[in-house]
């Protein structure tokens, strides 16, 4: 398995594709590259050994593989998520940290967990020689959470608006780099939800964000055979 590392700091667009190219670029997943800051971990997951290689022209043929479909464990899904069975339990997780940071943040969890995608037959765009994760159902992209209104006779956390007592939305579109008030609430939020991400290195292997071209509205989140980690601008 390749690993690249936890940023890319400061590169191009160009070679950044590049290092994805030469991270994915492998007929099997477990192949070894020679690349600097590419190096290799022992951990397994279960499509580790699929092949994510297929021609670059005609029809796409995916892996038949046990799908599901799956609606939130800790928190609700706002439309059901086709997903690969054993991606199931890396959501969860997610949905955990996620849970527990809505309540310190927000006095309460989400009420619904919004995404643009699970499963999705397809090639990566840039690469068409190259499945995406969406189309093992190995991935999702996560545009924010829906928030009920708080309990009557609960109370905010310490520094939260007051605005926050009602019903609300956190969106990555339109919160990521909110900077006071209600608006900069969110996006400590969401920011913290990606650190929070990143440092759980038991849970996503690939995190995209704003900082990763056509991301600016989402987080994608992955179990693809490396690390990758593009979320923070600067």
């Amino acid at each position: 398995m390749c690993l690249l590392p936890h940023r890319i700091q400061r590169r191009t667009l160009l070679q950044r594709r590049t290092l994805l190219r030469a991270a994915c670029g492998l007929a099997a997943a477990t192949a070894s590259v020679a690349l600097p800051g590419v190096s290799h971990a022992d951990d397994h997951y279960v499509l580790d050994d699929v092949s994510r290689k297929v021609p670059k022209r005609g029809r796409v043929a995916c892996p038949d593989l046990e799908f599901e479909v799956y609606r939130g464990t800790h928190i609700r899904y706002k439309l059901p998520a086709k997903v690969f069975a054993g991606f199931r339990p890396r959501l969860a997780k997610f949905e955990e940290v996620a849970r527990d940071l809505a309540i310190e943040m927000y006095g309460r969890a989400p009420a619904r967990l919004v995404h643009l995608g699970t499963y999705n037959c397809r090639r990566i765009s840039a690469y068409p020689e190259w499945l995406s994760e969406h189309a093992l159902g190995n991935a999702i992209d996560v545009a924010g959470f829906d928030f009920g209104r708080l309990e009557r006779d609960a109370s905010l956390p310490e520094g939260a608006p007051s605005a926050l007592r009602r019903p609300f939305v956190v969106r990555v579109v339109n919160h990521w780099n909110g900077t006071r008030g209600v608006t900069g609430h969110h996006a400590k939020f969401l920011r913290t939800l990606a650190r929070r991400l990143i440092a759980r290195r038991d849970i996503f292997r690939v995190l995209l964000g704003p900082a990763w071209p056509g991301h600016h509205n989402h987080f994608h989140f992955d179990m693809a055979p490396f690390r990758m980690v593009e979320v923070f601008e600067d």
